[in-house]
C-alpha cells in the first residue's frame, strides 16, 4: 500500500486538507491521491469493496444502479478483479447503468450486460449501447451505488463538479439506499458541501464495509 492507502480505519481527519477547503482543491488533493495508488492496490480494494456491495445488494429489492468505473475511481476492474457492475451482475443482480446525457439534466439508464456492451460515447465517456430506459427507471433500484471523491460523516458527498447525481439522486425510490464505495482514507470528517449537494445513507470501505452515515 502506498502511504495515502495506509490512512487507517474508516474516517480520515482533515489533516493536509487544503486552506480553506474549496471544493476545486480538495478534488484536485483526492485525485492526486488516487493517482498514487498502485493498480494491485486499486484491485485489492476493488475485490473488498464487492463483497461487501454483493452483500448488500443480497438483502435489497430491485435492481442494482451502479456507475460504470472509470480511471482510478474506486470499483474498477484490475489484474484479476472484474469491475463492481460486472461483480454484481455475475452475482445474479440486474445491473442498470447510467448514460450521461448531452445536456445538463439527470442521467439516463440502461440495463448492464457486462463489458463487452460498453462504448464510448457522445462525451468521451464509456457506457453501455442498449436501449434508454430514461432517468425515471432509477426509482425500480433498491440500492443506488453513487460515484464519489469523498464522503463525510453527515452523508454529504463531494463529487467531480458536473453535478449529474445531484441532479439524478431525487428520483431515486424513498426506500433507495444511496451507498458511495471509497478507499480507506476517503470517509472524512466534513466535506464542503451546498444546498443542493444529495446526501447518501452509507459508504462502503474496503476494511471497514458498510458504514451507515447520520445526515
Amino acid at each position: 500500500m502506498t502511504a495515502r492507502a495506509e490512512d487507517g480505519g474508516g474516517s480520515s481527519p482533515d489533516q493536509g486538507a487544503p486552506a480553506g477547503g474549496t471544493k476545486r482543491a480538495l478534488r484536485r488533493a483526492l485525485l492526486a491521491r488516487r493517482r498514487e495508488r498502485p493498480a494491485p492496490d486499486r484491485a485489492a480494494a476493488t475485490a473488498a469493496l464487492a463483497v461487501h456491495l454483493c452483500a448488500l445488494a443480497a438483502v435489497r429489492p430491485g435492481p442494482v444502479a451502479c456507475y460504470l468505473p472509470i480511471g482510478t475511481e474506486p470499483g474498477g476492474a484490475g489484474p484479476g478483479v472484474p469491475s463492481l457492475p460486472d461483480t454484481l451482475l455475475a452475482a445474479g443482480h440486474e445491473v442498470l447503468a447510467p448514460v450521461v446525457p448531452e445536456l445538463p439534466g439527470p442521467l439516463d439508464w440502461t440495463v448492464h450486460h457486462g463489458p463487452e456492451d460498453l462504448a464510448p460515447g457522445p462525451l468521451g465517456v464509456v457506457e453501455p449501447t442498449g436501449p434508454r430506459l430514461g432517468p425515471a427507471a432509477l426509482a425500480s433500484a433498491g440500492l443506488v451505488v453513487v460515484p464519489a471523491l469523498a464522503v463525510d460523516r453527515r452523508g454529504r458527498r463531494l463529487g467531480r463538479g458536473g453535478g449529474f447525481y445531484d441532479r439524478t439522486l431525487p428520483l431515486a425510490a424513498p426506500g433507495a439506499l444511496l451507498v458511495v464505495p471509497l478507499y480507506d482514507g476517503e470517509l472524512r470528517d466534513e466535506v464542503p458541501a451546498e444546498e443542493h449537494d444529495v446526501a447518501v445513507g452509507s459508504v462502503v470501505l474496503p476494511r471497514d464495509g458498510v458504514v451507515h452515515l447520520s445526515p
